[in-house]
C-alpha cells in the first residue's frame, strides 16, 4: 500500500529531493557560482516532470487514505504550475546573473515552491491542503526578499510575510471550525456533513475563514491589499512568478475544496465567490488607470483577471470549473510573455519600470512593439486575441448559471479595463519624445516573448487542446 502511495506522488518526491540534494551540493561546493547551472538544470527538470505527468496515467488514484488525489484536474493544474515556474526561471537568469543578484538558493526555493503547489492541487484533506499552502507560501516569502541590499525588496518580503501569515491563521481557524462540526478533516467525509440547505452555521463560519485565506493566495479584494507593493518591491523576475504559478496553485486549490467538500452546499458559497469576483474585477480594473509603475499596474491587472477566473468558480458547475482552468492557462502564457519584454527594459544597464518610459518604443524597437501590442490586447480581452476568448468562457459559465447580473457587470469591469493596456499601446507608438530605453538583445526574452505573442494569435485557430484537457479536469472534480 505504502509502494502504492509513493509511486502516486513520485513526481513531486523526485523535485523535492532534487532540491535538497542540490541545496546541499552548493552548499559544499560552488555556492553562487553553481547558481546559473542550477537554473537551468531545475527547468529542465520542471518540463520532465510536466512532459511525465501530462502524458501519464489518466485515471483517478487516491493516496494516503485520501489525503492525496491524482486525476485529470490535478494533473492539468500541475503541467501549468511546472511550465510557467520553469519559463520564469530560464527567462530570469540572464537578468539576475548581470545584476548580481542571482544566489543558488533562488532555484531551489521556486522547486520547493513548485512541490507545495504541486501538493496544493492534490489535496483531499485539510491538513495536506495547509502542507502544501505554507510550502508554497514559506519558499516565496523568501524569494520577495531576495535583494538583501533593497530597501523595497525586503519591505515587500516583511508585508508578505506578515500579511501571509495572517491569511494563515484565518485558513487554520476555518479549517478547525471545519473539523469540528463535520467531525473529519478529508474533503470526502465533509461533503457528506455539507449538504444543500442542511449545512450548521458552524460549518458555515468555517467555510467562510477557508474562502478568506485563499483569496489571499489569489490577490482577490478586499485581500489584496500586499499585492501592489509585493509586486513593485520584489525583483522583476520574482514578480514575474508571483502572477504566474502560484495563481494557478491557488485556484486550483480553491476550486478543490469548494467542489471537493462543499459541492453538494454550491448555494451556500456561490454569493460569496461571485462577490469576491465583482469586487476583484471593479477594484483592479479602476485602480490601474492612475499607475505609473508598470509592475504595480501588472499588480492591479492580477487581481481583475483573478476576478474574471473566480467567475468562472463562482458557476459552480463544470463548464466553470472549465472556464476557470482555460482562464488561467491563457493568463500564464500572457504573462510569461509580458515579463519578458518588462525584464528587457533597461536604460544605461539598470531596470526601468516606468511607463512613460516606453513613448515611442515601436520606432526603435517595431518588432517587440508589435508583440507587446497583441499580448496587450489579449490582456485587455480584445477580439479576436486569444485573452478574449478566455473571457467569454467564464462569462458564458456565469451567464447560463444564473449569474447574469455578475457576467454583465463583468463586461463592464472588462471596458473599464481596457483603458490602461490600451495607454500602454498609445505611449510605444504615439508617446513624446523622451529618453529612449536600451535595445535587449537577450534572446531568450526575445523567445519567450514571440512565442507568446504567437500563441495568443495562433491558439484563435486551435487551442493547443487546452480547452479538451480542461473540459476532462473540470468533469473528475464536478460530478
Amino acid at each position: 500500500m505504502i509502494q502504492t502511495d509513493l509511486n502516486i506522488i513520485l513526481p513531486e518526491i523526485i523535485l523535492a529531493i532534487y532540491a535538497m540534494l542540490a541545496l546541499v551540493g552548493a552548499v559544499y561546493s560552488g555556492k553562487d557560482r553553481l547558481a546559473s547551472l542550477m537554473v537551468w538544470a531545475t527547468g529542465a527538470l520542471m518540463l520532465f516532470l510536466a512532459l511525465w505527468i501530462g502524458l501519464g496515467s489518466s485515471e483517478t488514484r487516491v493516496a494516503f487514505h485520501g489525503m492525496f488525489i491524482d486525476d485529470a484536474f490535478s494533473r492539468f493544474a500541475k503541467v501549468a504550475i511546472l511550465i510557467s515556474a520553469a519559463a520564469v526561471l530560464v527567462m530570469s537568469q540572464e537578468y539576475m546573473a548581470r545584476r548580481g543578484i542571482l544566489r543558488f538558493e533562488y532555484p531551489l526555493l521556486v522547486a520547493l515552491a513548485a512541490v507545495g503547489m504541486m501538493m496544493m492541487v492534490s489535496a483531499g484533506d485539510l491538513m495536506a491542503l495547509y502542507m502544501g499552502l505554507e510550502l508554497q507560501s514559506l519558499s516565496l516569502y523568501v524569494v520577495a526578499a531576495l535583494r538583501r541590499d533593497s530597501v523595497k525588496s525586503t519591505e515587500a518580503g516583511l508585508k508578505y510575510f506578515v500579511l501571509g501569515a495572517l491569511s494563515s491563521g484565518l485558513l487554520l481557524y476555518g479549517a478547525s471550525l471545519v473539523y469540528g462540526y463535520s467531525g473529519t478533516t478529508l474533503f470526502t467525509g465533509i461533503i457528506q456533513t455539507a449538504t444543500e440547505g442542511e449545512v450548521s452555521i458552524g460549518l458555515l463560519f468555517g467555510l467562510v475563514f477557508l474562502i478568506s485565506g485563499l483569496a489571499f493566495k489569489v490577490s482577490a479584494v478586499p485581500f489584496h491589499m500586499w499585492t501592489p507593493d509585493v509586486y513593485e518591491g520584489a525583483p522583476t523576475p520574482i514578480t514575474a512568478f508571483f502572477a504566474t504559478a502560484p495563481k494557478v496553485a491557488a485556484l486550483g486549490l480553491f476550486a478543490r475544496l469548494l467542489h471537493g467538500a462543499f459541492g453538494d452546499a454550491v448555494g451556500d458559497w456561490q454569493q460569496v465567490v461571485a462577490l469576491l469576483s465583482l469586487l476583484s474585477m471593479f477594484l483592479g480594473s479602476v485602480a490601474a488607470i492612475g499607475q505609473r509603475d508598470i509592475k504595480r499596474l501588472m499588480a492591479y491587472s492580477s487581481i481583475t483577471h483573478m476576478g474574471f477566473a473566480l467567475m468562472g468558480l463562482a458557476a459552480g458547475t463544470a463548464l466553470g470549473v472549465q472556464a476557470m482552468l482555460i482562464y488561467a492557462a491563457i493568463y500564464v502564457t500572457m504573462n510569461v510573455g509580458t515579463f519578458a519584454f518588462i525584464l528587457s527594459m533597461e536604460r544605461d544597464g539598470q531596470p526601468v519600470t516606468e511607463i512613460r518610459a516606453l513613448n515611442q518604443y515601436a520606432r526603435r524597437e517595431p518588432g517587440r512593439a508589435l508583440a507587446m501590442l497583441i499580448l496587450l490586447f489579449s490582456l485587455a480581452g480584445v477580439p479576436p486575441m486569444l485573452g478574449f476568448f478566455g473571457k467569454f468562457y467564464v462569462l458564458r459559465a456565469a451567464f447560463e448559471s444564473g449569474l447574469v447580473w455578475l457576467a454583465v457587470l463583468g463586461v463592464v469591469a472588462s471596458v473599464i479595463g481596457s483603458f490602461y493596456y490600451l495607454r500602454l499601446v498609445y505611449f510605444m507608438y504615439f508617446g513624446e519624445e523622451g529618453q529612449e530605453l536600451e535595445a535587449n538583445g537577450s534572446p531568450v526574452l526575445w523567445a519567450f516573448l514571440m512565442g507568446s505573442a504567437a500563441v495568443m494569435l495562433l491558439g484563435i485557430i486551435n487551442m493547443f487542446g487546452v480547452d479538451g484537457a480542461a473540459a476532462a479536469a473540470a468533469a473528475t472534480l464536478v460530478n
